[in-house]
């Protein structure tokens, strides 16, 4: 039985690879051995991240971050607000999330989604 590998996005330092040696002419299976990634994974990236001009390593990660964030929901409560704060003290006193959701709910300044 195969052994399953966890998948790693691409670092800024493969995309940089990946774009010096497209830019020399390299094939997708050669960045791909040079990597130790699938030439799968190289082809989707040069596919879904080169513009007209061609793939560069800084707007490719750019593009990339930008999709990851769209398909995330938006996040209920602010990092830095007070209702945040709040939250991981009653967590840390052990409060149920339903107590913590109605007493949340009780609070009129908190903007909770």
């Amino acid at each position: 039985m195969h052994e399953r590998t966890q998948y790693q996005q691409l670092q800024p330092e493969e995309r940089l690879t990946i774009a010096s040696l497209h830019l020399q002419g390299s094939s997708i299976r050669a960045l791909a051995r040079i990597l130790g990634r699938s030439p799968a994974t190289v082809s989707r990236e040069l596919t879904r991240n080169s513009s007209p001009a061609g793939y560069a390593s800084g707007p490719a990660e750019a593009l990339s971050a930008a999709r990851r964030s769209a398909g995330r929901r938006p996040t209920k409560l602010c990092l830095q607000s007070v209702c945040w704060r709040i939250v991981l003290t009653l967590l840390e006193w052990k409060w149920s999330p339903q107590q913590i959701s109605g007493t949340l709910k009780r609070m009129v300044r908190c903007d909770v989604a």
